[in-house]
């Protein structure tokens, strides 16, 4: 998928013409460059329009039903009603999906996923802050134990939010720190247990069997408990994250989304594309280094800031 970002205002409403788009070669759906603020542009199609304004990932399928059902069907001309256009559908692919928190047993289960450096444990101290305020009873599982201070970091936030942490010594079995945790979560009857895990590289095979091993002993432990598996995204990671999540989707089935650092210049429009060919939703989005700075996903407020 090209980005473009040859222009910025239209002076008026453009008219279309039959001439090639000078970007892409297109010859559907071209805008009159001389209505463009910039003197050098001569023809360009919505799409080139569409992504110049955007710098987003956009399936094919997503921009082809703009262009088809919306600005050719509608007539859209002037440039603002493209971007209109565009925060409407992708907001609609947005909301095909719950993005609630599926806890509707006593106790339920949260595992945490993801790449290294992408914001786990901040993540997972804010979560076990939001349930800890709506009355819930949390314990935090510290199986992340491979990174050095791993847990320590951890215990910091769990401290923070008010929660229980299950821990073990460096180098421990993280499965066995998630059994640990089950069976504690059990004794206090805790309604929700969060589970770290460590930060791996999605083509690392044997780290990935590591997190089967740990989700295939919540499944024999709690088998009639809610699992949410939430994969945390670095927003600033680009269309590498496709990738990540096709791996760990495929490892241990994650059924959401957790969006980190969106308090900076990233836009995070990579889960516009990951959202639309996985079903995947966004549950959360990090905007800041507070332990009240995770808020729960508002397409609204995302399409507005990308577009």
């Amino acid at each position: 998928m090209r980005t473009y970002k040859y222009f910025d205002n239209v002076k008026k409403n453009a008219v279309f013409t039959e001439q090639a788009c000078q970007f892409c070669g297109s010859k559907n759906d071209c805008l009159e460059g001389v209505y463009f603020e910039k003197n050098n542009i001569e023809s360009v199609c919505v799409e080139c329009l569409a992504q110049s304004k955007t710098s987003v990932y956009i399936p094919d399928e997503i921009q082809s039903k703009i262009v088809r059902d919306r600005i050719k069907k509608e007539k859209i001309e002037n440039e603002e009603d493209v971007r209109n256009a565009l925060r409407e559908e992708i907001k609609a692919i947005l909301d095909e999906v719950d993005n609630g928190l599926k806890l509707a047993t006593h106790p339920s289960v949260i595992l945490v996923v993801g790449v290294n450096g992408v914001g786990k444990t901040t993540s997972i101290g804010k979560i076990a802050n939001r349930l800890k305020q709506d009355g819930k009873k949390v314990v935090i599982a510290a199986a992340d134990t491979f990174r050095a201070a791993a847990v320590e970091q951890l215990e910091i936030w769990a401290n923070r939010a008010g929660c229980d942490i299950v821990k073990k010594e460096e180098g421990t079995d993280p499965a066995s720190v998630v059994f640990d945790a089950i069976q504690i979560t059990k004794q206090k009857n805790a309604d929700v247990l969060i589970c770290d895990t460590a930060g791996r590289l999605h083509n690392k095979k044997y780290l990935m069997d590591e997190l089967v091993k740990i989700k295939k002993v919540i499944d024999k432990e709690l088998p009639e408990s809610s699992k949410e598996v939430l994969m945390v995204l670095d927003a600033t990671t680009g269309q590498n994250a496709i990738s990540q999540v096709k791996a760990f989707k495929e490892t241990v089935d994650i059924n959401g989304l957790i969006l980190t650092k969106l308090d900076g210049t990233a836009k995070g429009g990579v889960v516009v594309g990951i959202v639309a060919e996985n079903q995947m939703p966004v549950k959360f989005v990090g905007v800041g280094e507070q332990i009240d700075d995770m808020e729960i996903f508002n397409s609204a407020d995302f399409v507005n800031a990308l577009i």
